[in-house]
């Protein structure tokens, strides 16, 4: 593959580590287990969407524009990302929020809606859950433009052909770094929500040939449509990529156990799963993503699916930041649901 036919923006420039976590592994009592440290990428508080926004603001730019829009929950990691890359290259942003759960946007919460007015964002337009959130960003697209403006629409966790490529190239790093530290990874763990990361990463593994299963712990769907969600981007990216073997439906895994109520929504076992890995790692998850995954891998791993002399590959995609807006279900002051 060519990862350098497309332009690009730089804003981590090394490798982000592959780290084992040998007392988490050892609590477990399971597979070796190693963790993909994206939430150490570049931008504001890092995380996953730094490596699709290195793609995205490159056509952005390529393309004249002068403002950049997206969208996503209250306290979405991919917005505070999407601000920070734009500050970066001196436009401007607005964000289209959505309340999933019902009143839960407040412009003074801590996490990521206080780093959004940190970074100095230029509008935030909340709509209610369930809202035609991309006809929201086309109309205020489209009013930008009135203005004389070239706005430019980014969709939802930047999971499309061209920000998933961030993540192609993330499966080509992590394969070069394993090859150096001489390790042979069985399995890979990674959340599948917009289906960029999970997409793009699997078909970087299908690209190099490497044959290592990649399994999806979905954070707000059903498997049978993450399922369709991931392998029709999947496909999009082989095309753009121009691969003689696409990815294949068989390959694309996605376990939808551990949802709870819905996107959002704490459960214990994501509650249980933050807790473990701060307590033996020191390492923080997040409460909508990476601990819902978590808490996916150690079910998987106490169900006897994952088993000793294994090695298994975590790929952690940050957002800690949104910790800081669910101190109350941490402090059992407000219950999972």
């Amino acid at each position: 593959m060519n990862l350098a036919q497309f332009p690009r923006r730089r804003y981590t420039p090394y490798a982000t580590p592959i780290e084992k976590l040998s007392n988490l592994s050892k609590a477990l009592g399971g597979p070796d287990i190693y963790m993909k440290r994206d939430d150490l990428l570049g931008l504001a508080a890092g995380g996953n969407k730094t490596r699709k926004l290195e793609f995205l603001m490159a056509d952005a730019l390529a393309k004249g524009a002068d403002t950049v829009i997206t969208c996503g929950a209250v306290q979405s990691n991919h917005c505070r990302l999407t601000l920070a890359a734009a500050v970066k290259e001196g436009l401007k942003c607005q964000l289209v929020l959505e309340q999933r759960v019902p009143n839960s946007y407040d412009r003074y919460a801590s996490g990521n809606n206080f780093l959004s007015a940190l970074l100095g964002v230029e509008a935030v337009h909340v709509v209610e859950g369930g809202s035609d959130v991309s006809g929201k960003m086309q109309e205020v697209a489209a009013a930008l433009a009135a203005e004389g403006r070239k706005p430019y629409v980014i969709p939802g966790g930047g999971s499309n052909e061209i920000g998933a490529l961030g993540y192609v190239a993330c499966a080509e790093e992590c394969l070069a770094q394993l090859f150096d530290m001489g390790v042979n990874i069985d399995h890979v763990i990674l959340t599948s929500g917009s289906a960029g990361t999970h997409a793009g990463f699997l078909t970087g593994i299908k690209g190099n040939n490497a044959r290592i299963p990649v399994t999806g712990i979905s954070i707000n769907r059903k498997s049978g449509p993450q399922t369709e969600l991931v392998y029709g981007l999947a496909q999009r990216i082989s095309e753009k990529l121009k691969l003689e073997n696409p990815v294949q439906k068989d390959v694309v895994i996605v376990y939808d156990d551990y949802v709870g109520k819905g996107y959002s929504r704490p459960t214990q076992g994501m509650i249980d799963a933050v807790k473990l890995v701060a307590r033996t790692e020191a390492i923080l998850m997040d409460p909508v993503y990476t601990g819902k995954t978590m808490a996916g891998m150690i079910d998987l791993i106490q169900k006897g699916v994952f088993t000793k002399g294994e090695n298994l590959l975590f790929l952690h995609t940050g957002g800690s930041p949104a910790l800081y807006a669910y101190t109350d279900t941490f402090f059992g002051l407000k219950q999972p649901e």
